[in-house]
């Protein structure tokens, strides 16, 4: 069905729609309460479009849409499809998977706090998301000065006999693992600590000094003096916070800037009329994007993460469909919220302040990006010049070796492509060839030839899964001048053309095809410090997976991760041949021979021994 016959047929009602070009990519994703007039819209050329729409238009070779039952039920669906495809024409939360959150554990019977990357549905009480990691931590270890929470992984119970960890006797945690205090106070404790993490401190500090009032009457002063630490360090918080309204109503002020291809919204958090905290987030946006529609796509994906809505949003310009909006917050909250543009008071002024922030974390977040930027161009500038490229790198790839005494042998490949690493492009390899005595150079061999026969293999054959396709500008070698000629030999055998270096880690001496002594860059060289950079990035990979590998030796075997092996069929195999190393070496009509192996699992044993 060609894209005219589609926006002919399109019905009116609510729903989502999905553009997407010629190769088949979703470049945009709205919601629209009639889907017939508002997709139609786009290829009215009577309208006078912004220049955004008009390129957008331009791209479009294929719609999709879903219908639903309602706007807000649209607005929920299009924040997810956002998030799951990523278009290029909405606007979009940088990095927002890997924002975290405070969890606080109270589904269970002594609750944990901890910090964690994803929120479940399990019941956990969670803050954030929060964008600054050591903000986080600090809070965390602000929390254990004050409270005595316990941080082990046990699940525990009331009235447990473990005996309590050095945590208990230096006064850090109040020994639940050992029965030494009840479900009932420590509960306590934990809403002590929600209301620390929900801002209400002014609600905290009059129980806790009555704590201490009790405790000192019993003479209990070790107790009392545990209390008044605790108020103090509240108290001292307190202070910072600062009182911008006397309603004592919860509200986010939300304020914006932009620049180019890159927005920033800055969020101050008010709860009972003071300010608490603040944060900022960087959004990908088109250049020609208007502050309504910024701040309407920053409300719908920030919010269906957030642990909490106030019950007022604050934004400086009006949104459109407000009233779609405030539902759908309504629904998340539990109760009704409102979406207010104040034009004059307190309320204003504050606005006004929030948008001063989010301009002052922008341009510093250009200025730091501009001068990564530079630096990166002049390493590349530095690499270029030292192998003789006709350009600058695009792609490198490193490939290192870990080992220990010559036992699981392993080998990392990491990619840095266009300013950054790709960890998605990230290989590893456990070495078949190299066992007992260390050798390095055996290693080195087939990991790289492995990497690139299997690329040449994809090129040539095509197909689905092309995870070795894209090749290197430029190749690094972890190690000196004997790694690199394995490496080189490998490379010529399949008739590559690419440069390949390597640097020695003791003098970080660079070693060059063709040249018998290595060149030595100043420590502050771009170039150096890009290759060290990669370099250390691939020891950490390899070093990872050797540790994986040591750990799964010592607690049972590679046999425990195969799908439909269980514990019966892995005691026959190994019954059957005697060792691992041997399962490994058997073809699938050997492994066939093994009783409860049926065809299809000895494929599966196979594919997945040899892939590991």
């Amino acid at each position: 069905m060609d894209l005219q016959h589609k926006l002919a047929n399109l019905p009116a009602v609510p729903g989502v729609y999905i553009m997407l070009n010629e190769a088949g990519e979703v470049i945009y994703v709205g919601k629209a309460v009639n889907l017939r007039n508002r997709v139609r819209s786009y290829f009215q050329k009577s309208q006078a479009h912004p220049i955004k729409l008009q390129v957008l238009v331009e791209n479009i070779a294929d719609l999709e849409y879903i219908v639903t039952d309602s706007e807000v039920e649209a607005l929920i669906l299009e924040n997810n499809l956002i998030k799951k495809h990523g278009p290029r024409y909405n606007v979009r939360l940088k990095d927002d998977k890997t924002y975290p959150y405070i969890k606080v554990t109270v589904q269970e019977t002594f609750p944990r706090v901890l910090m964690v990357r994803k929120r479940l549905d399990d019941g956990a009480r969670y803050f954030g998301p929060y964008t600054d990691v050591a903000v986080v931590k600090k809070t965390l270890s602000f929390l254990r000065t004050l409270f005595p929470l316990r941080t082990c992984n046990k699940a525990i119970e009331e009235g447990g006999q473990d005996r309590p960890c050095l945590n208990y006797h230096i006064g850090r945690c109040l020994g639940p693992c050992a029965g030494l205090v009840s479900k009932e106070k420590y509960g306590e404790m934990i809403q002590e600590v929600l209301l620390f993490l929900e801002g209400r401190i002014d609600r905290l500090i009059p129980d806790l000094t009555s704590k201490m009032q009790e405790a000192a009457d019993k003479l209990e002063y070790e107790k009392a003096a545990r209390f008044r630490n605790q108020i103090r360090g509240l108290q001292t918080l307190a202070e910072k916070q600062k009182i911008v309204a006397q309603h004592k109503e919860d509200q986010d002020y939300v304020g914006y800037a932009r620049h180019g291809e890159l927005a920033c919204v800055q969020v101050f958090f008010v709860r009972t009329g003071k300010l608490i905290g603040r944060d900022h987030f960087l959004l990908a946006c088109s250049a020609e994007e208007e502050g309504p529609e910024i701040l309407r796509a920053f409300l719908q994906q920030y919010y269906a993460e957030a642990s909490y809505v106030p019950k007022e949003v604050l934004t400086p310009v009006s949104l459109a469909e407000p009233e779609v909006l405030e539902d759908w917050l309504g629904g998340l909250r539990g109760q009704r919220v409102y979406l207010r543009t104040p034009q004059r008071g307190a309320k204003k002024q504050l606005l006004d302040l929030v948008m001063k922030n989010a301009q002052l974390v922008l341009d510093e977040t250009r200025t730091r990006n501009t001068f990564k930027q530079r630096a990166v161009e002049r390493a590349l500038q530095d690499l270029q010049e030292l192998t003789d490229l006709s350009e600058p790198p695009e792609r490198i790839e490193a490939f290192d070796i870990s080992n220990l005494q010559g036992t699981n042998v392993v080998a990392s490949l990491v990619v840095w492509e266009s300013g950054d690493f790709k960890t998605t492009d990230y290989r590893r390899f456990r070495i078949r060839d190299v066992e007992g005595a260390p050798n390095d150079y055996a290693a080195m061999r087939e990991a790289v030839f492995r990497r690139f026969s299997r690329g040449l293999k994809e090129q040539s054959e095509g197909g689905a899964e092309q995870k070795f396709s894209d090749f290197p500008d430029l190749v690094l070698i972890d190690g000196g001048k004997g790694q690199l000629g394995v490496a080189l030999e490998v490379r010529d055998e399949l008739g590559l053309i690419m440069p390949f270096l390597s640097l020695a880690e003791k003098r970080e001496e660079i070693y060059l095809e063709g040249k018998p002594q290595p060149v030595i860059l100043p420590n502050d060289s771009p170039g150096l410090l890009l290759l060290r950079k990669i370099r250390d990035e691939a020891h950490r990979f390899a070093l990872t997976y050797h540790r994986n590998l040591r750990g799964r030796a010592t607690r049972g075997s590679v046999l425990d991760e195969i799908p439909g092996v269980g514990p019966k069929r892995k005691k026959a195999l190994i019954r059957h041949f005697g060792t691992i190393k041997r399962i490994r070496s058997a073809t699938p009509e050997e492994l066939v021979e093994v009783p409860g192996i049926s065809e299809k699992l000895a494929g599966e044993i196979y594919q997945y021994l040899k892939e590991d």
